[in-house]
């Protein structure tokens, strides 16, 4: 089992992984109390993912929020019967400073842009497991909680701070580092918390931040309390906030046992997924797998399945491919998803995550595919679709073409035997909403009904590559002589385009119409941040991230663009 593991290469290449197992965290501390899971914040300063800088103050960096991550992944599924997780400091009157100044200052633009939106991701993790899973989150703010801390707060279902005349909440990126909260903070004060602009104004550029009284007055915090009865209102809102919960009480956990992955030269390989490696193209291929024999549908034997269960396992190696992509091959610009196997069994787990979808352990298991396909859709890559023979997209695997940016199927009219089908099932009608909270299929058609009147009626039924270009399901349907130079001219035309440019396109492309709180984050993240992060007021060598703490102060230039 694989710790978060680090290579510095030559030129400073950076290879993360990201699976990690408690007895290996450094940084986090989790206990679990019955209905309650405790999550203390407690981060080894030495013990950065990169050397050069100190984790001062419970400040963190990629490392500490891959442990969070995993942390939250085992609660929704070793510790079913947890209701409510507080997020706590094991440090005295300081709760999380945010990410870490002198890390970020160091990074180059890349990493700071994909540390940022792997945080994100990590905190929107806690918003859907509210929504989705019965799974609440407080914040109990035992100290001061600045810029990134204040974000995983924000978070939270409740924030709980001390008041302790000095403790106090604050997001103060904009006047001391010339950027923006990276993790949704802005984003958050007002969709979430819904503080007054005017205040909200005055909070984000103030950069002692505010303490307890007037945050309740704004909005910025739910209570407050002395730190003699801190404690006992942590403990009120915990049994206040488990009974909205529905999570299962004593049902059993399920083990997420180790990935197993080896990396070579060529890719990443794991059971169901594997990754291959174009660099001269600047080309990722991802395959995923159908299950290689049939899987249990009744619930016990799911459960006794557990990890190996082909959606939750085929979830977790997409999940880890994913993450491994975007941080470890910057340079491969398109990805390329595949699937292989017997689409009857993909429509078979489909059938029995249906049936079960409220079992504990079912639903989290359709939340991992959902989070999962999530980042794909907020991924900074080109990412096209092939359906060729052999191929499986159906059901939940048709997400993966639905999520594309392109969509390529191939005609095969003259040898229906070898010809690949697409076939919908129910749960592309709503089980794996986007950012935006529609369906990759009402989102493809703006929630027009007609279309997805037709793409209704025909599920179930394996769709020819005539059928899936007829319904709008795919982007085009080649025949066999077309195919091979079609998709090669498409990749190529690809591969000479602006990655920054692409970027931008891709992201204003997948969401159409219509806003929510993470679409604004994303949103957010992609274009403003992403903007700032490169100004010589922010990362210049007069920059605000270049000279804080060194006892300069900042040159700004001063146009307003």
């Amino acid at each position: 089992m694989a710790e978060p593991a680090l290579k510095l290469e030559p030129a400073t290449r950076r290879f993360v992984t990201y699976d990690t197992h408690p007895d290996r965290y450094r940084h986090w501390k989790l206990a679990v109390d019955g209905e309650r899971a405790t999550l203390t914040m407690n981060v080894d300063e030495d013990r950065g993912l990169v050397p050069g800088y100190k984790l001062k103050l419970n400040s963190y960096d990629l490392g500490v929020d891959i442990e969070l991550h995993d942390a939250i992944q085992r609660i929704r599924f070793e510790h079913p019967s947890v209701k409510v997780v507080v997020v706590t400091s094991g440090k005295d009157r300081v709760f999380c400073s945010g990410a870490n100044i002198f890390m970020l200052g160091q990074s180059t633009h890349a990493w700071k842009v994909n540390f940022c939106k792997f945080t994100n991701e990590t905190r929107n993790g806690l918003e859907d497991s509210s929504v989705h899973s019965g799974l609440r989150f407080i914040a109990a703010c035992n100290g001061t909680t600045a810029g990134g801390g204040y974000e995983l707060a924000l978070a939270c279902d409740e924030i709980l701070l001390v008041d302790d005349r000095s403790s106090a909440v604050s997001l103060p990126e904009v006047p001391l580092l010339g950027v923006l909260p990276g993790t949704g903070g802005l984003t958050r004060v007002t969709d979430k918390r819904r503080v007054r602009r005017d205040h909200a104004d005055i909070f984000c550029t103030l950069v002692e931040g505010v303490r307890a009284q007037r945050a309740k007055e704004w909005r910025l915090v739910d209570d407050h309390a002395k730190p003699q009865q801190f404690g006992e209102l942590v403990r009120r809102r915990v049994e206040e906030l488990s009974a909205t919960s529905d999570r299962p009480a004593g049902a059993p956990g399920v083990a997420l046992t180790p990935l197993e992955r080896t990396i070579d030269d060529g890719g990443y390989r794991y059971g169901h997924v594997d990754v291959r490696l174009d660099r001269a193209a600047r080309r990722a291929t991802i395959t995923v797998q159908a299950p290689a024999e049939p899987q249990p549908d009744d619930i016990d034997a799911i459960v006794r399945a557990g990890a190996r269960w082909w959606p939750l396992a085929m979830a977790r190696e997409l999940d880890d491919a994913i993450l491994m992509l975007r941080t470890n091959e910057l340079e491969l610009g398109t990805w390329v998803l595949k699937t292989a196997g017997d689409a009857a069994r993909v429509l078979a787990c489909d059938a029995a995550l249906e049936r079960h979808a409220s079992h504990g352990f079912v639903r989290e298991t359709i939340g991992m595919l959902r989070r999962t396909l999530a980042r794909i859709d907020v991924t900074s890559r080109s990412i096209y679709a092939l359906v060729e023979p052999g191929s499986c997209f159906a059901g939940t695997l048709a997400e993966l073409a639905f999520a594309a940016d392109r969509t390529y199927m191939l005609a095969l009219p003259d040898d229906p035997a070898r010809a690949p089908a697409l076939a919908l099932s129910a749960a592309n009608f709503g089980r794996y909403p986007m950012p935006n909270g529609k369906s990759r299929l009402a989102a493809r058609f703006y929630d027009e009904e007609a279309p997805l009147a037709a793409a209704r009626a025909a599920t179930g039924r394996p769709l020819a590559a005539a059928d899936a270009l007829a319904l709008g399901l795919v982007t085009a349907a080649p025949d066999d002589l077309d195919w091979d130079e079609e998709v090669r001219i498409a990749m190529e035309e690809r591969a000479s385009l602006s990655p920054d440019a692409l970027t931008g396109m891709e992201a204003n492309l997948r969401f159409g119409p219509g806003e929510t709180m993470h679409t604004r984050v994303f949103g957010r993240l992609s274009a403003w941040q992403n903007w700032i992060f490169i100004r010589p007021n922010a990362t210049g060598e007069a920059g605000a991230l270049k000279v804080f703490g060194t006892g300069n102060k900042a040159k700004f230039n001063r146009e307003r663009v």
